[in-house]
């Protein structure tokens, strides 16, 4: 913030002060004639095959919900986090999920980014897993293999972490950078020696192949799924962030004792049969809620590991992106 000059106090400067405040006057009435942003029409949601964004869409409350309010929803799909996050941060969606990491990359490039709530941590929820005969038994194994995952997803995380407990050096293994549909092919072909994974692609990989979990994410890395907007879009509509969370509360209370009417539901758009579905809900967590310490603290963390690692650019404090409601919105 630049400071501004002492205006002097002397008959001299009488016609500039003069003119000065009559400038000052003029701003601040212009100011005030002009029109606030409006709030938007539309919101425009990113959501992934898995979790309680496409479970909403699919159920067509959120639609009902904000029609009386002259607001639209449109939907759009996305493979994983990351290019769901770059969507985001270039104004292409307003609202969408992703794990832990997806967000971190997506603060680095850009301040527009707002975290707006999270679901309880789900550590069951992501693995590395190795072939059902890989003579892999153990993380100290993985030192000079070869190991898929998507790169800057929730599983990078957790795979530093892994590495870090085998006292394996982030360098010491081959990186496979696939998203999670060539990461499979190569996996199943034996092009790679494990693969980091989320569910449902983590429970469809034990169904079809037998693969072996080498570790989950328990005692690694919290796994929470988050849900974010951009500053634009929070800034001037901050009662549909509101609505949208309080669908999202909806559908999680019902998912929540309802899973197997949710694997039916899921298994189409999914295109993963309902039983292996039903395994990778059980691993599910639920409960938005905004962001506690703990949460941010966490994605601190994950942050700070991931500077150190020379992936981010320069550090950046997690707490400056988390959106506040304001007490108008707050109604949840």
């Amino acid at each position: 913030m630049t400071r501004a000059r002492t205006l002097t106090q002397s008959a001299d400067h009488g016609p500039s002060r003069r003119l000065l405040l009559s400038a000052g006057l003029g701003l601040a009435a212009a100011c005030a004639l002009r029109p606030a942003r409006a709030a938007a029409t539309t919101v425009r949601i990113g959501y992934q095959k898995y979790g309680s964004l496409v479970l909403l869409k699919g159920r067509g409350s959120l639609e009902r919900t904000l029609k009386p309010l002259g607001v639209a929803v449109e939907w759009s799909e996305f493979p994983s986090g990351p290019p769901l996050m770059e969507a985001l941060n270039a104004g292409a969606i307003d609202f969408g999920s992703a794990g832990e990491a997806p967000p971190i990359f997506a603060q680095a490039a850009s301040t527009e980014l707002r975290y707006v709530a999270a679901e309880p941590p789900a550590p069951k929820g992501e693995a590395i897993l190795v072939p059902k005969g890989s003579p892999i038994q153990s993380l100290a194994d993985l030192r000079g293999k070869t190991i898929a995952f998507n790169k800057g997803s929730n599983v990078h995380y957790l795979l530093v972490r892994a590495l870090e407990k085998a006292g394996i050096p982030y360098d010491a293994v081959k990186l496979a950078y696939l998203g999670p549909a060539d990461a499979n092919a190569a996996f199943v072909r034996g092009s790679v020696d494990a693969w980091a994974i989320w569910d449902p692609y983590f429970a469809a990989a034990e169904r079809a192949t037998g693969a072996r979990v080498l570790t989950d994410a328990q005692g690694l890395a919290p796994n929470r799924q988050f849900y974010l907007s951009r500053r634009g879009f929070t800034d001037t509509s901050p009662e549909i962030v509101d609505e949208v969370l309080k669908a999202i509360g909806a559908i999680d209370s019902w998912a929540a004792g309802h899973a197997d009417t949710v694997a039916a539901e899921l298994a189409p758009s999914v295109g993963i049969p309902a039983p292996v579905l039903s395994v990778a809900l059980g691993r599910l967590s639920y409960g938005v809620a905004p962001l506690d310490e703990a949460a941010v603290a966490d994605q601190q963390r994950i942050a700070d590991t991931f500077h150190t690692l020379g992936l981010l650019p320069k550090p950046l404090r997690v707490a400056d992106a988390v959106w506040t409601a304001p007490k108008k919105a707050a109604s949840r």
